[in-house]
């Protein structure tokens, strides 16, 4: 009898495999990318299945009524701000992808959320770049291993990158929360020849991404991030992923860089607007019980021109930001924009309307933002009390220092509502704050409410 071949052909490009050679990849359209791997002859036969072979019994379909709700219950991770940004807890069958920059703690996050889990079940971690000794040493430092709760027992580690070693230790021990730190270092003997390529990425990730489809139990991926701020390898990895996680530091020098903020660009399972914040210190990550403590800073001299306070909202959390602007002659015959916390197109446009409805010339003057703290501010709120602080800027009159501002600016100079201003009001009220700005709604105090532009600024700077 013939002997079966041992290999298939596999595209460099995109990983799309075929049992014979092609000149062209039908997957992604590459000519002559299609090489011989190595396969195991099972695997080769149940991905191939030739004529007169025993085929897989057929997929059943059932109704939806029928499904049983608690198959997509979650996994506290006693980690509240990480519950938060994952949508309430770790939703089983999941995957979820973490990236950051080198040392940003996203290994910390992992350990610890290993250790906190709450679930009766066994977590392994698994860590392709340090030893079982190192790993162990971080977990003294962090006080999770012999704290009297056993929570640190359940806690097994591997230390090996290839995949088919892991798959048998998971396979024995069965967890119910699998970390893997990082994905950049995994790789499979049936993915070809050189680790860390896109085809390996691929190939693992979604070889254990379906072990925790089919075995309820949930998929943490740490991985490293380009230049770009972007997670290294291909954007399909975050196609096959169902939660993409950023884990982000503060500003060069804010808050003595020890402040974490933690977004999802992607959750099928929650919002994506939700932030999580800690703190870094020598015993790991520390949740922020008040977020606005961090980004204010108290004055009794009141405030300087350029900065205004403004009352944003951060997913379901109302935040305080002290938001700081400066305004200099455009040493060229273009001004700039230098924007970093907040988008430098919102900036144009809120600078623009300023100089369209208040008369002030902003477009020959180089613009500075930032936000005090060093988070990242997405949310519209946050546009008139940008446009508060280049007017003080510009004009060097400076703002009132208990009065907080909210509001979105629409091109015609209006100032449009916002989503929850009640909460904004009563976080600016527990703060100290006596006085608000914004648009009309309800938990606005009579008085603070102002419908344009032109309005706003001549509340703000009465005085």
């Amino acid at each position: 009898m013939k002997k079966q071949r041992a290999f298939v052909y596999k595209c460099s490009s995109c990983g799309h495999e075929e049992p014979k050679w092609l000149g062209r990849c039908p997957e992604c359209g590459e000519w002559n990318t299609l090489g011989e791997t190595a396969v195991s002859p099972d695997r080769l036969s149940s991905r191939f299945p030739q004529k007169g072979r025993d085929r897989p019994p057929l997929p059943q379909s059932l109704p939806l009524a029928s499904v049983d709700p608690l198959e997509g219950s979650r996994i506290a991770s006693g980690i509240p701000e990480l519950d938060r940004v994952l949508g309430g807890g770790i939703m089983k069958r999941s995957a979820i992808l973490v990236g950051g920059e080198p040392g940003i703690g996203k290994s910390t996050l992992l350990l610890q959320a290993a250790a906190a889990a709450e679930t009766r079940g066994r977590v392994l971690y698994v860590s392709g770049e340090e030893s079982a000794g190192q790993v162990r040493m971080r977990a003294d430092r962090l006080a999770l291993i012999d704290t009297g709760t056993g929570s640190g027992g359940r806690i097994e580690i591997c230390c090996s990158g290839r995949l088919e070693d892991i798959e048998a230790i998971i396979n024995a021990v069965k967890p119910v929360i699998i970390m893997v730190d990082s994905s950049q270092t995994l790789y499979s003997d049936e993915a070809g020849l050189t680790p860390g390529t896109i085809s390996q990425m691929k190939y693992c990730t979604w070889e254990l991404i379906s072990w925790v489809k089919e075995h309820d139990a949930a998929l943490f991926l740490a991985a490293h991030v380009t230049k770009e701020g972007i997670i290294a390898g291909p954007k399909t990895l975050e196609h096959m992923v169902d939660t993409v996680l950023y884990f982000e530091g503060s500003a060069s020098g804010a808050n003595d860089g020890d402040c974490r903020f933690l977004r999802a660009a992607k959750n099928r399972f929650g919002s994506v607007d939700e932030i999580g914040i800690f703190t870094m210190g020598e015993k790991g990550l520390s949740v922020v019980e008040d977020p606005s403590l961090l980004f204010l800073v108290r004055r009794e001299d009141g405030l300087p021109p350029g900065v205004a306070t403004a009352a944003v909202l951060e997913g379901s959390r109302p935040l305080l930001v002290e938001i700081q602007a400066l305004t200099v002659p455009a040493k060229g015959s273009v001004s700039r924009v230098f924007s970093d916390r907040i988008d430098h197109n919102r900036v144009s446009r809120v600078a623009a309307t300023l100089e369209k409805h208040l008369n002030i010339r902003l477009s020959d003057h180089d613009l500075y933002i930032n936000v005090a703290g060093g988070i990242r501010i997405t949310e519209v709120g946050v546009e008139l009390a940008l446009a508060a602080a280049l007017y003080s800027a510009r004009t060097g009159l400076p703002l009132p220092a208990q009065t907080a501002v909210a509001g979105e600016l629409s091109l015609a100079g209006e100032v449009r509502p916002v989503r929850r201003p009640a909460s904004r009001v009563k976080t600016a009220q527990g703060l100290g704050f006596t006085g608000f700005l914004g648009p009309a709604g309800e938990g606005i105090p009579e008085g603070a409410s102002v419908s344009t532009l032109k309005a706003a600024i001549k509340t703000l700077f009465a005085g």
